[in-house]
């Protein structure tokens, strides 16, 4: 049953994800998401409906402008099918339940998150902080537990110290997001931000080999990295912390 659910549940991610294209072209130029409807960012001309169906629309339009012939940025199928992946993983995790919209609603946000952070290097406050306030009293709500606030604390202070030993590889962009990592994955926040330093260290090798000491003034966005290291934490956090526990 769960997995047919989840199967239901790629359309509504498709058309999240296609809501989140707006979000992250849009919010960092403080323009509304909501009016004018969608156009296309290099020559204006608005989008007819069929010209907008998620993925569907990229791959018959040959990934350019009905109007321009400009290239559409992969960016836009990337961000929907990440999302319709996620949204039917949390569904599949955790079934027709509070649970799942909550992670459901956090994945989102760290799929436009990464969206920003990767194109802008920006990690918007008015994605990041409304959900860690949203997605911490959900789960504090749904299971009354300290494990949330203290883990969205804990992450905050531990990326705070990192940044400020190190102001010029990490934002306090990366700081908020470390609050929101905490308070969707409580206990487990360890996990996702561990996870996301290990995966980042791999880009950061290939331009050391690359670019040798002139590297270390290139910047990496975070962001991705850490949204990365969450959805490893909501997956899977609880198993992996056991067995590091297990270990020790």
């Amino acid at each position: 049953m769960d997995a047919a659910l989840a199967a239901i549940a790629l359309l509504p991610g498709l058309a999240i994800g296609s809501f989140l294209n707006v979000v992250a072209a849009r919010l960092p130029l403080r323009r509304s998401i909501v009016s004018p409807g969608s156009a296309c960012m290099s020559c204006g001309a608005s989008l007819a409906w069929y010209d907008n169906v998620p993925l569907v629309s990229f791959v018959l339009l040959r990934g350019r402008c009905r109007h321009c012939a400009e290239p559409i940025p992969w960016r836009y199928p990337a961000v929907e099918a990440a999302t319709a992946l996620l949204v039917a993983g949390c569904v599949l995790k955790f079934g027709a339940s509070w649970d799942a919209l909550v992670a459901s609603l956090f994945c989102a946000a760290l799929v436009a998150i990464s969206a920003t952070d990767l194109e802008r290097q920006i990690i918007p406050n008015r994605i990041v902080v409304p959900t860690a306030v949203v997605v911490g009293a959900a789960n504090t709500l749904l299971h009354p537990s300290v494990q949330w606030i203290a883990g969205a604390a804990g992450a905050g202070l531990f990326l705070l110290l990192v940044a400020l030993a190190y102001p010029g590889g990490m934002g306090m962009g990366d700081v908020k997001l470390a609050l929101l990592l905490g308070a969707a994955v409580g206990r487990t926040v360890p996990v996702a931000l561990f996870a996301g330093m290990i995966a980042a260290m791999l880009p950061s090798v290939v331009l050391l080999v690359r670019h040798g000491s002139a590297a270390r003034k290139m910047r990496i966005p975070f962001g991705p990295f850490l949204a990365l290291g969450g959805v490893v934490a909501l997956f899977a956090g609880k198993p992996i912390l056991d067995a590091y526990l297990g270990v020790l």
